[in-house]
């Protein structure tokens, strides 16, 4: 599914600022955290680079092909929410893609650690407030 955002939208999730990434834990209670992201609008794509490690890692990949996430960018009263569902791959071609926006967004690349994956949400909602 593709959804549409505005000009302004797509602009502002851009911005090379921190967002908060939700997950499930497996049984059932939401765990939150700051991440950088990247999203690809033409793909419906945003990705999250992470150690496999991580508890949002771990959560995504027992939640299996139903696992849904909730990706919150915000700047004051401005924000918006990008819904979907999320899988976690260590790919080298898709995660050499993730790293590639990545350091592009933020002038940096992510931290480099062994177990690195990148968590893939293909986006089928947006909510967007003052953007």
């Amino acid at each position: 599914m593709r959804i549409t955002l505005t000009a302004t939208a797509r602009d502002f999730l851009a911005l090379p600022l921190a967002a908060t990434l939700t997950t499930l834990r497996p049984d059932g209670t939401p765990h939150v955290a700051p991440v950088r992201f990247t999203f690809d609008a033409a793909a419906g794509l945003a990705r999250v680079a992470t150690r496999a490690s991580a508890r949002k890692a771990r959560n995504v990949s027992a939640g299996g092909p139903a696992a849904r996430v909730a990706l919150c960018q915000a700047d004051g009263f401005r924000w918006t929410t990008l819904e979907g569902r999320a899988s976690v791959t260590d790919d080298p071609v898709r995660l050499a893609e993730a790293v590639r926006r990545y350091t592009a967004r933020y002038g940096a690349a992510p931290p480099e650690v062994p177990d690195l994956v990148v968590v893939e949400i293909a986006v089928d909602r947006a909510l967007v407030l003052n953007v």
